[in-house]
C-alpha cells in the first residue's frame, strides 16, 4: 500500500496505475497467483522464481523479477548490486549485507545467485566472507582454463582489497590468503561499490578510492586508478598496478563539495583513461572527471573545468561503453537517479532521492541527454532503484537494482536500506526516448 492505494502488479512493458496516479511500472510479467503465497519467515527468502515473497494481497510486488529479498526489520538491508553474463550465457547476480545487524565492519557478507533463463528465476549458490562493496566481472587472461569470473572488492566497511575467482561459474571461490592468492592490499582503507572494469590498451582497469584521509564520510576517499596486464594472473599482487592518489578540497563547488567516491574507470574519446566520480553535492546534478597523465602514475584534474553536469551525480552510477559504436564516434551510456523538478525539494540532499532511474547517453562524457525512464515511484522516502549494475545484452540491458519497496515486514525503512535485489531487462534500449517511457516524471516541468 502506499498513500493507502494498492497499486497494482505490472504486466509486460505496460503501467500498474492506482486511483491516486501512482505508478511502478515494469518489463516483466505478472505472478501467477500461487507465487502470491506466504513466503517462510526466516530473514533471507530463496527467490527460485518467485515475483513475490511476501502475499498478504495488498503489497504489490517491485517491479521486475526479485533475486533476493532481505526482511528488513531485522536490521540487515541488501548492498552493493552487481551483474555479470558467463560465456554459457547464464547470468550471475550479487550483492551484500549492510546495516546494524550485519558484521559489515569486520567480515562483511556477500551472497552470490545464478539464473539459467536470462533473468527469469534465481538462486542462491554462494555465501562469500568476507567481501564487500565487490563486482562481479568475466576476463579470460589466455592460461588455457578458459574465461572465468572473479569478484573483487574490500574483505569489509574500508577493507583490504581482494579478488577471487570461480572457475565453476559463481558455486565455489578462491580465498585470498595471501598476495599470491588475492590479497591486493596487504595493508591500508579503501572504498568502492560495484564498478565496472575497463579493458583498453592491453589492461584491466579499476577504479577505487584510498579512505585514510581522515574519518569523514566523503571526504575521506580520494580516487586511484589500478591495472594489470590483460594476460596477467589477477589473483597475484605482483601484476597490479596503483597510480597515484588525487586529494579532494572541501573549498570545491563554492565551498559545497562533500566528497567524491564510487569512481567509474573508463576511456575517454581521444583514448586516454579517466576516473569518472559521483561527487557529493547537496543541490546535486555534478560528476568529477579525473584524467590519468601521460606518466601512466599521476591524477589530473581541474575544479574549474572537470566537474561535469549529469543528472543523478550525486548517487552511485555505473557508465560504460556501447561497443557497437564506432572507435571514432563512441557513444557511454548510464542508468543514473536524475531526480525531476517534481522530487527536487523532496529532501535537501540530492543524494537521498532515488526514485528514478533514467536512461542517459553522452558522445564526450562531458554532455549528457536524458533518453528514458525505465524505472519511476511517486515516493522518495521509501522507494529507490539505486545502485545499479548494467550490461550490454545485444540489444538490451540487463540490470540489478538495490530496490527499497513495500513487503510485509513493514518495508524498507528509507530510500537507503534496500530489502530486495531485483532485475530488468531493458530492450531494445538505443531506440528508447522519453516518449516510449512507461512514465515521464520530467514532463510539464
Amino acid at each position: 500500500m502506499i498513500a493507502g492505494y494498492l497499486i497494482m502488479p505490472a504486466t509486460q512493458n505496460t503501467v500498474g496505475l492506482s486511483n491516486n496516479g501512482a505508478v511502478a511500472f515494469s518489463v516483466e510479467p505478472p505472478p501467477d497467483a500461487h507465487q502470491r503465497a506466504h513466503a517462510p519467515p526466516h530473514a533471507h527468502t530463496p527467490v527460485a522464481g518467485l515475483r513475490v515473497p511476501f502475499g498478504d494481497g495488498d503489497v504489490a510486488a517491485p517491479p521486475g523479477r526479485i533475486i533476493s529479498h532481505i526482511r528488513p526489520d531485522i536490521g540487515q538491508y541488501v548492498g552493493s548490486p552487481s551483474i555479470a553474463i558467463l560465456p554459457d550465457g547464464a547470468l550471475v547476480a550479487s550483492h551484500d549485507l549492510f546495516g546494524p545487524g550485519t558484521s559489515e565492519h569486520r567480515s562483511a557478507t556477500t551472497l552470490v545467485f545464478r539464473s539459467e533463463d536470462r533473468g527469469e528465476t534465481w538462486r542462491q549458490v554462494a555465501r562469500i566472507e568476507p567481501a564487500f562493496w565487490s563486482n562481479l566481472f568475466v576476463h579470460d587472461n589466455g592460461d588455457g582454463r578458459g574465461a572465468a569470473l572473479y569478484l573483487l572488492g574490500p574483505t569489509h566497511h574500508h577493507g583490504l582489497l581482494v579478488i577471487r575467482r570461480s572457475d565453476d561459474g559463481g558455486h565455489t571461490w578462491t580465498e585470498p590468503r595471501d598476495t599470491a592468492t588475492g590479497l591486493l592490499t596487504p595493508y591500508g582503507q579503501y572504498h568502492t561499490a560495484p564498478m565496472p572494469m575497463l579493458v583498453h590498451r592491453g589492461r584491466i582497469w579499476r577504479a577505487i578510492e584510498d579512505a585514510t584521509a581522515g574519518t569523514h564520510w566523503g571526504r575521506r576517499y580520494n580516487p586511484v586508478l589500478m591495472s594489470a596486464p590483460l594476460g596477467a594472473d589477477l589473483l597475484r599482487r605482483d601484476d597490479w598496478s596503483f597510480s597515484e592518489m588525487y586529494r579532494q578540497s572541501p573549498d570545491w563547488l563554492g565551498g559545497r563539495f562533500g566528497g567524491w567516491l564510487e569512481g567509474n574507470a573508463v576511456a575517454l574519446p581521444d583514448g586516454r583513461i579517466a576516473d569518472i566520480l559521483r561527487v557529493d553535492y547537496a543541490p546535486g546534478g555534478k560528476a568529477a572527471l579525473v584524467t590519468l597523465g601521460d606518466d601512466g602514475q599521476s591524477l589530473e584534474f581541474s575544479p574549474e573545468t572537470d566537474f561535469i553536469d549529469l543528472p543523478g551525480g550525486p548517487t552511485k552510477f555505473t557508465l560504460r561503453r556501447d561497443p557497437r559504436s564506432p572507435e571514432g564516434a563512441p557513444v557511454y551510456w548510464t542508468l543514473a537517479n536524475a531526480v525531476p523538478p517534481r522530487h527536487a525539494c523532496d529532501k535537501a540532499n540530492h543524494a537521498a532521492i532515488r526514485n528514478t532511474l533514467a536512461l542517459l547517453r553522452s558522445a564526450d562524457l562531458r554532455t549528457w541527454q536524458l533518453r528514458h525512464v525505465p524505472l519511476w515511484h511517486p515516493d522518495s522516502k521509501r522507494h529507490a532503484f539505486q545502485y545499479v549494475d548494467w550490461l550490454f545484452d545485444g540489444d538490451d540491458l540487463v540490470v540489478a537494482s538495490r530496490t527499497a519497496w513495500d513487503d510485509r515486514h513493514g518495508g524498507a525503512p528509507n530510500e537507503h536500506d534496500a530489502n530486495f535485489l531485483t532485475f530488468h531487462r531493458i530492450r531494445d534500449f538505443r531506440t528508447r526516448t522519453m516518449v516510449n517511457s512507461p512514465v515521464d516524471p520530467f514532463a510539464g516541468t
